[in-house]
């Protein structure tokens, strides 16, 4: 019996283990078949490593590290390659397609060609759909087979519907084979109509034509051996330009939908020497810089300075005090900005009421450049104050009370206790939070957008930015607003962005290892 187990022990794991491997490998393969290469390799290599890891017992400690070295590498370093990758790229709405699909799509257009056409009704009975095809006499008529009809939502659309073939038999025109569909449900199915050919019983073939008739239909372009693309009706050769990602006529005129290629260091370039881009990057980038650090300062001031007060022991509902002003951390973020815009309101907002009622002013927070940074960094500084206010108290309670207590003897007041004690062993240990917080918020997206959305605008820039936009802000608009949406671009900014980061953050780090050698 035990013999038996240990057999079954013996063969279970290797079992698993080659099961999960064909498994794996049968994925990869779909995800290869799919267009995405660098995706597809990526987990080929993990597969590869895991299986290397795991069987080898030269990497027995490796195996608790692995599962997090993999995340690592699938989670964040793929989309970073990703983003670097399409950065060399022209890919952008009009340049979506690989090569090889642009072409299928110029060679499954097509045109009406001369010949007989029909009238043309969709039956329907109960969820089957069939289509009649009527001579223009009225004298022949044409059933189609039950057809699989159903309109695509827009989000799951292809690019080009699959074609289908469908023969067609005589029958009377006035054979019941169910009720014709409105005009409104021909508009919905006609994308799902438009992928049929009816072949009829005399060998010809006809397509939908209109939304009432079927008609005979010829390829629109022809490719020649050369890879260009003949015009059935025009004669007009398209030659593919494979710098500028289209297909383009003789006169050099291109002809959408283009494709994509590598282009190298174009967006680069732009970035910093076309002069359209570079002066709202640099304003954008000092911006960003000054938004990232005067957050920090603010916040981190305003939560060592509540920290200090809240530590005072004669202070009496402490307790009551931490909570009240632990409560902005507490509330989800993206409400607080919401709650806040509406509060600068111009017009409506609380906060302008009170000032024009005091002061007479009601100031433009959304339309004054200067007044809608203020009050970002107003609102940024309220999300942040209370993390930092915690971790400080935190580290003011292990600080040891002789010190205090020594200083007192030797006659030093609050403020001297302040800066000679509290903060500098304060401030050493908050200094990593200080650098990610610093880091977070030269990336803080979801601030601009709900706020201010990068408004009020440049007035003179060529392309769209906003004087509050950062550059995280200010890609996003690139890649999906207003300019086009050219993700190419957008991705050489923001891989200009994480160079920028991580050369801040390595910076920081390295100041402050000195900042401890300097102080041992």
């Amino acid at each position: 019996m035990n013999q038996s187990s240990s057999g079954m022990q013996r063969w279970v794991w290797p079992a698993v283990a080659t099961a999960l491997a064909l498994a794996s490998l049968y994925f990869v393969t779909i995800v290869y078949a799919a267009g995405e290469f660098l995706l597809a390799g990526t987990i080929l290599v993990v597969v590869a490593l895991a299986a290397w890891v795991y069987t080898s017992p030269r990497f027995y400690a490796w195996r608790y590290l692995f599962p997090g070295v993999a995340a690592v590498a699938i989670f964040v370093v793929l989309p970073i390659l990703y983003t670097v990758t399409i950065g060399f790229t022209n890919y952008s709405t009009n340049n979506l397609l690989k090569f090889e699909r642009t072409t299928a799509y110029f060679l499954e257009e097509t045109y009406e060609a001369e010949g007989k056409t029909y009238g043309f009704a969709l039956l329907q009975q109960g969820q089957r759909h069939r289509i009649r095809l009527t001579e223009s006499e009225g004298e022949q008529a044409f059933l189609t087979p039950e057809l699989e009809l159903s309109a695509p939502s827009e989000a799951a659309a292809p690019a080009k519907a699959e074609h289908k073939h469908v023969k067609a038999q005589a029958a009377a025109a006035d054979a019941g084979a169910g009720e014709a569909l409105p005009i409104k449900e021909l508009i919905r199915l006609q994308p799902a109509l438009k992928a049929y050919t009816v072949e009829l019983p005399d060998g010809s073939q006809v397509r939908m034509t209109g939304l009432r008739q079927f008609g005979p239909v010829a390829k629109l372009y022809k490719k020649n051996d050369d890879g260009t693309l003949v015009n059935q009706q025009t004669g007009e050769v398209l030659k593919p330009n494979f710098e500028a990602g289209f297909y383009q006529t003789a006169s050099g005129q291109n002809v959408p939908p283009g494709f994509q290629v590598n282009i190298g260091l174009t967006h680069f370039k732009q970035i910093f020497t076309d002069a359209a881009f570079r002066e709202p990057f640099l304003r954008i980038f000092g911006w960003t810089v000054a938004f990232a650090g005067l957050t920090v300062l603010f916040a981190a001031g305003l939560g060592i300075l509540l920290a200090v007060l809240l530590s005072w022991e004669a202070l009496r509902f402490k307790g009551v005090y931490q909570t009240l002003l632990f409560l902005p951390y507490a509330v989800p973020g993206f409400i607080s900005i919401l709650v806040f815009k509406g509060l600068f309101n111009n017009n409506f907002g609380e906060i302008n009421l009170i000032l024009d009622a005091l002061f007479g002013v009601k100031p433009a927070w959304f339309s004054d450049p200067l007044l809608a940074k203020t009050m970002i960094l107003i609102v940024n500084t309220w999300l942040g104050y209370p993390y930092m206010m915690v971790v400080t108290m935190g580290l003011i309670k292990a600080i040891p009370a002789d010190l205090y207590e020594a200083s007192a003897v030797a006659g030093a007041g609050p403020l001297t206790n302040f800066f000679r004690i509290t903060m500098p062993l304060v401030l050493k240990p908050l200094t990593p939070l200080l650098i990610a917080a610093f880091a977070f918020n030269f990336n803080n997206f979801v601030l601009i957008s709900l706020l201010t959305n990068g408004r009020p605008d440049f007035l003179d820039t060529q392309v769209p930015a906003g004087t509050t936009d950062i550059l995280v802000s200010y890609t996003y608009r690139i890649a999906f607003e207003d300019s086009g949406q050219n993700f190419g671009l957008a991705a050489a900014i923001s891989t200009v962005v994480f160079a920028m980061v991580a050369l801040l953050s390595w910076i920081n780090l390295r100041a402050t290892r000195i900042t401890k050698e300097e102080a041992r």
